[in-house]
């Protein structure tokens, strides 16, 4: 005779076999513990025990909301999700350590602060609004060019902007390499006898892009400050400051991604 199991371990059990298996090294990035990289680390020197042992692969598979990730003796549960946006000056760079010792957007935070991920870059020369979370899975929406999520830029560049430049832009230019690039939207702010402010709109972000763009045509970049991504406007945050995004702000970046925020669905 065959015994039922009871109604709760069956749900139990089909909420196991349904949850999400990920690697393990990406499973701490998705909980906000630390970067995919350094979880990688922390794996492979046996600091990570999975449901009581302590496996050495990265890829381990890991069923999400089921099996137990230990560190340094504690459980590890998913962190309070945190979105911050910061006025990045220029000449820092968009990353947790360099192996030059130049210094990098982390030494504008906190020493004790939770761990964060840059969404994207700005390079060492761009400043502006950038924004860090430990939501990677949110991140990765933002930067994702299907998405769509324009970013606006005031660019300074070393010439007397003309309309067909403007043109030209935004009909694309071709690399050396013969990659197309391509301002999604151009217009003129202002301009002096022997240099012009753009506002460039971009809807997709290659490395270096706007750069890139007007070294085709021979045009120096002076300054590249972004100012806006989607909805949200870098507005007077000092140079080297940062803060804590306001649900509401959060909630609109989801709505121009497409997706509603939690509170909403």
């Amino acid at each position: 005779m065959t015994t039922k199991k009871p109604i709760a371990r069956q749900s139990a059990e089909r909420a196991a076999n349904k949850a999400k298996r990920v690697g393990l090294a990406r499973a701490l990035s998705k909980l906000g513990f630390c970067s995919r990289t350094q979880a990688k680390a922390l794996i492979r020197e046996g600091q990570v025990r999975l449901n009581g042992t302590a496996p050495r692969n990265p890829e381990t598979p890991v069923r999400l909301g089921v099996d137990r990730i230990e560190i340094a003796g504690g459980t590890l549960r998913a962190a309070e999700k945190i979105y911050v946006m910061m006025n990045k000056p220029r000449g820092i760079i968009t990353s947790a350590a360099d192996e030059k010792d130049r210094a990098t957007v982390f030494s504008l935070l906190p020493k004790d602060r939770d761990w964060l991920a840059p969404v994207g870059r700005l390079d060492k020369a761009s400043e502006g609004l950038l924004l860090l979370t430990n939501d990677s899975e949110w991140a990765a929406r933002i930067t994702n060019p299907a998405t769509h999520l324009a970013k606006s830029y005031h660019v300074q560049i070393a010439a007397k902007a003309e309309e067909r430049l403007i043109e030209a832009l935004e009909r694309g230019v071709e690399t050396q390499k013969g990659e197309v690039l391509r301002a999604k939207r151009v217009r003129m702010l202002r301009a002096g006898e022997k240099n012009s402010w753009l506002e460039m709109i971009l809807d997709e972000g290659k490395n270096r892009h706007i750069r890139r763009m007007l070294e085709v045509h021979g045009i120096e970049v002076l300054r590249l400050v972004r100012v806006a991504i989607g909805p949200l406007q870098l507005g007077d945050l000092t140079k080297g400051a940062f803060r804590t995004l306001h649900p509401k702000e959060k909630a609109a970046l989801d709505r121009a991604m497409g997706s509603k925020p939690k509170s909403e669905a």
